[in-house]
């Protein structure tokens, strides 16, 4: 007798409690662990034959992935992860992605998921508010900065197409800084529309260096739109937003904003005024998996006005049709290129309604208090240099005589002895340090501890 179908959809008590103790014990680590790089040639040893025909124990398939897998990545919630831009999602947040998945929460279209959806509306309105953007605005949640950078920059690109009743062979360019993060470039070449460069002023892209080159350019109509950087991965610098803010008015360019990383400076009093001119963004992108301490993956896309991005991304399907009718419909589907989604906004929305927009303020802060105090005891040791005064929470430095081989083997062995995950970054052709401080759980204990194996 063959066995049941539905054999993997019973319920299995044996098998929530095993995992779900896991989880309790993960959830209660005190410092995360950093854990190391991994071997792939060991890992494919300890995977070999796993998936077979008639499974396995659940118990020695969690034990694998206890032991062997997860020790082999490198844990972004840790306060000793200071490398590219860490993730430190709270309790509450990684809880209640749990409740997302476990109930298969979806977040397609208001017919299938208005409670979830009403709820990130609630939050991407919070944020929305934050940028001073108007009542109107909205968008949707969707998996990171490339994804909500692309989907904006489609909704400029077309609303210019329709304006110049042009198509796609027509020549369109975007106006940039050298500053601008890798996916941007990289949406660019998928949309099939040119960077127009503009050299920034101490790193920083502002509007009178715009005006400047759109002025000295021979066909300045091409340009479509501009966009700027809330808080650049690198430096962590926000652009002058008011004055491309200005230039994008006069020449009536899509004004898009890109605050994946720094966009959360909005809920800190201490760097607000850095983003005047971010209400008026005609689109706009945060990543709460980054500096708003939600789990991967979540990015938030807010649009000045809704409707533009709804007449680019509508899908239109016959089985589609039902999704679309009066009254308070939002379809999440709409507003980005994506279709099927999970409902990502929702540990956010938890987290935030338990610990209240404060605890936010206080953690964001926190972090902006670590990176100044960095600076200033990178300033009064000799042998290092600071590069860059931060303006957010990201530093950038060298230590005096070294090459890049060596900020290799320092990165390397800092990991080995689990002292720290900082990596080597670019400066001017130069090899140098950074650190990118997020967790609110990183001590000056910890910074100074890293910077004593530089001695």
């Amino acid at each position: 007798m063959s066995a049941a179908p539905d054999r993997m959809h019973r319920p299995d008590n044996d098998l929530v409690d095993l995992v779900f103790d896991y989880m309790r014990e993960r959830l209660q680590y005190d410092p995360v662990p950093l854990d190391h790089p991994g071997d792939g040639e060991h890992l494919r040893t300890q995977l070999s034959g796993l998936l077979n025909q008639d499974g396995n124990n659940p118990a020695d398939v969690l034990k694998l992935y206890d032991h062997e897998l997860s020790r082999a990545v490198i844990s972004a919630d840790s306060p000793r992860y200071l490398s590219f831009i860490p993730c430190a999602p709270t309790k509450a947040a990684l809880l209640f992605d749990m409740v997302v998945s476990c109930a298969s929460l979806q977040g397609i279209s208001w017919l299938e998921a208005a409670g979830a959806i009403a709820a990130e509306n609630q939050v991407l309105r919070l944020i929305a508010d934050r940028a001073g953007m108007p009542e109107t605005a909205g968008g949707c949640f969707v998996s990171g900065g490339s994804a909500g950078n692309l989907s904006a920059l489609v909704v400029a690109r077309d609303t210019a197409r329709r304006k110049f009743n042009v198509g796609p062979e027509a020549r369109l360019r975007i106006a940039v800084a050298d500053q601008v993060h890798s996916s941007v470039k990289n949406t660019f070449n998928i949309i099939g529309v040119e960077a127009f460069k503009v050299p920034t002023v101490n790193r920083r892209f502002t509007g009178e260096a715009l005006r400047a080159a759109l002025a000295a350019d021979p066909n300045p109509e091409t340009v479509i739109a501009v966009v700027g950087t809330a808080g650049t991965t690198n430096e962590g610098i926000v652009d002058d937003l008011a004055g491309l803010a200005e230039v994008a008015r006069e020449h009536d360019l899509w004004f898009h904003v890109d605050g994946a990383y720094g966009g959360a400076g909005l809920f800190a009093p201490s760097v607000r005024e850095r983003y005047n001119g971010i209400e008026h963004a005609d689109s706009f992108v945060v990543d709460p998996h980054k500096w708003l301490f939600a789990p991967f993956d979540c990015a938030a896309l807010i649009y000045r006005n809704p409707q533009l991005a709804r007449a680019v991304h509508t899908q239109d399907a016959s089985y589609l049709d039902v999704l679309h009718t009066e009254g308070d419909e939002w379809n999440p589907t709409d507003y980005a290129y994506h279709l099927t989604r999970r409902a990502r906004g929702l540990p956010l929305w938890f987290s935030l309604a338990v610990h209240g927009v404060q605890a936010y303020t206080d953690a964001i802060e926190a972090g902006l208090t670590l990176a100044r105090e960095t600076a200033q005891l990178i300033r009064d040791t000799e042998h290092l240099e600071l590069l860059f005064d931060p303006q957010l929470s990201a530093v950038c430095f060298k230590r005096r005589g070294w090459t890049n081989d060596d900020y290799y083997r320092w990165s390397q062995q800092l990991l080995a002895d689990q002292i720290g995950f900082v990596t080597p970054t670019g400066w001017d052709g130069e090899t140098v340090a950074r650190f990118a401080f997020l967790h609110p759980g990183t001590t000056m204990d910890m910074v100074r501890e890293i910077l004593d194996t530089m001695a």
